[in-house]
């Protein structure tokens, strides 16, 4: 099978003048979205769309309104123009535990038939918005470690400003992961490096289990990481920037990588 688990170490760093670093360990989902038939009737204990021990659903993607993932990337795809013979879709997520799950950072890679065309990075705050930076694939650009950049449009930590620029720094293989997420501010300083890295397993929900069970919190670790951390960076004093809450997802086209 294409569908994957991604044994992964996430980290986040930040410079600035509230110096601050983490790190945690946790298994991703890299689903082909052609075997997702085929995930339904795999195991008993990991549906598709449907409340269980692990899950993935569609609703928690793209639209997050009922309609697929296929037809989310598709009318992006036409939208900018791009054009492909046969696409295949695999997403980078965690998985729902007993129907819970929270992904800061989603990762889409659209292929025509093997060759990558497009990216979309879907990105959640904890109040459950949504915004996903769209880059598509120059013609000529035949690297595997891929370097793209775009301007800050969403509001994630409350304690960074929205003024910055994201560099991306993005490596797929059949064997690992590496992504790192560098930002810097107006004035060109970078203050925050996350980064997710680790090496593919083959899909079995057994294995799912056997982490959880190692790690009971598992489905809510990223989460309770997060608002830990909060804690941390406002007993170190760091500043807290408001905002109005954003009514709607959001999607913008970054341009060619």
């Amino acid at each position: 099978m294409n569908t994957k688990i991604l044994i992964s170490s996430i980290v986040h760093k930040r410079y600035d003048k509230i110096q601050h670093f983490f790190k945690y360990k946790v298994p991703s989902l890299f689903i082909d979205l052609d075997e997702l038939e085929v995930l339904r009737s795999k195991s008993k204990i990991f549906s598709i769309n449907s409340f269980n021990i692990f899950s993935f659903y569609e609703k928690d993607h793209g639209y997050r309104d009922g309609r697929s993932i296929d037809q989310f990337i598709k009318d992006k795809l036409k939208s900018c123009n791009i054009k492909y013979n046969k696409l295949k879709i695999k997403i980078l997520c965690f998985p729902r535990i007993f129907g819970y799950v929270f992904n800061p950072l989603s990762i889409i890679y659209c292929y025509d038939k093997d060759k990558l065309i497009s990216i979309f990075y879907e990105v959640k705050n904890t109040s459950n918005e949504q915004h996903t930076y769209f880059f598509s694939r120059g013609q000529n650009n035949n690297q595997i470690t891929l370097k793209h950049e775009c301007d800050k449009n969403f509001y994630v930590s409350p304690f960074i400003g929205m003024k910055g620029k994201y560099y991306f720094t993005n490596k797929l293989t059949n064997d690992y992961l590496n992504i790192i997420i560098d930002l810097y501010d107006s004035n060109n300083k970078k203050i925050l490096m996350a980064a997710q890295s680790g090496k593919f397993t083959a899909f079995k929900a057994s294995k799912l289990l056997k982490y959880n069970l190692l790690n009971p919190l598992l489905g809510f670790k990223v989460m309770l990481a997060i608002l830990f951390e909060a804690m941390r960076i406002i007993f170190k004093g760091g500043k807290y920037y408001a905002r109005d809450k954003k009514p709607k997802d959001t999607i913008s086209f970054e341009g060619s990588f």
